[in-house]
């Protein structure tokens, strides 16, 4: 078994970019567990896998990392900073274009390398710091699914939540453990609720 583990962990390292394979090798575990426990259906898991993988297509064919997505139910959610305008623009395009996208919340900003606002911004590794934090915090919170949920920090320190929530207390739950999280500027929800 953790020959196996092994395995679809090295497969998964070398088929994503720099940034999305640090975010793997931190969640790899608990994230296969999840996947197999969530209240989905592997088809819809499976349309959920098949867009991010064009995704990182987009950014290789991009040569960039400057970008890190989350899904839920064919929602995606993409956040990033670009330094350069042109690659921004094409990568927008591209993924714009993917079929199968229910709903796209682009989350990506363009600020140019000399632009002295980058001085005041987290640096990478804090917002994935931040990030794993949000998600660790929604673990074990009483009245939770946190396996529904997926969480994501921009470079600006806004925290991005996506997913579904069985009901709306349940929700709120969710937000509220969230918003604990030190640097968080703010919560931006894009969770569903339905039972």
């Amino acid at each position: 078994m953790r020959r196996i583990a092994v395995v679809v962990l090295a497969t998964f390292a070398l088929a994503a970019p720099a940034r999305a394979q640090l975010m793997d090798v931190l969640t790899a575990p608990k994230t296969l567990i999840d996947r197999a426990i969530e209240a989905r259906s592997a088809s819809d898991i499976a349309k959920d896998n098949l867009i991010v993988a064009k995704v990182n297509g987009y950014m290789g064919k991009n040569t960039t990392i400057q970008a890190s997505t989350e899904i839920y139910e064919q929602r995606l959610l993409v956040t990033g900073l670009f330094d350069d305008k042109a690659t921004y623009d094409q990568f927008q395009k591209d993924v714009r274009s993917i079929e199968g996208v229910r709903k796209l919340y682009w989350q990506v900003t363009y600020l140019a390398k000399d632009d002295a606002r980058r001085k005041a911004l987290p640096s990478w590794a804090d917002t994935v710091e931040m990030g794993v934090k949000a998600q660790a915090r929604l673990i074990g919170t009483k009245g939770v699914a946190d396996v529904n949920f997926r969480t994501t920090v921009d470079s600006y320190g806004n925290l991005y939540v996506i997913g579904r929530a069985r009901s709306q207390e349940e929700a709120n739950k969710a937000i509220a453990r969230l918003k604990e999280g030190e640097g968080i500027k703010k919560v931006v929800n894009y969770i569903d609720v339905r039972p």
